[in-house]
């Protein structure tokens, strides 16, 4: 599935932010539809999987609170729901 406008932004700001060595964006949205949170136009749920060396030597909860700090603004407006699978090289 390609990504959207809301998809491509949050690859593009955690590409920036983190220079990973892999980043996986999967907008999920359609898997809600209907539910809380979802949006009509879709892009409201996202798996996101990325490799950085940014994560080395961090816990999974503080892999995730950088993703999520990254993503703040995205997660107040739009994003409903972000899945976050998060390692180190």
């Amino acid at each position: 599935m390609e990504l959207g406008p809301v998809g491509t932004y949050i690859r593009d700001k955690l590409e920036r932010a983190f220079q990973p060595q892999m980043l996986d964006v999967i907008d999920e949205s359609h898997l809600h539809a209907g539910h809380a949170g979802s949006h009509p136009d879709g892009e409201s749920h996202f798996r996101v999987k990325i490799v950085s060396a940014a994560f080395a030597g961090k816990s999974r909860v503080d892999s995730h609170r950088m993703v999520n700090d990254v993503l703040a603004q995205e997660l107040k407006s739009r994003v409903h729901a972000l899945a976050i699978q998060a390692a180190a090289p």
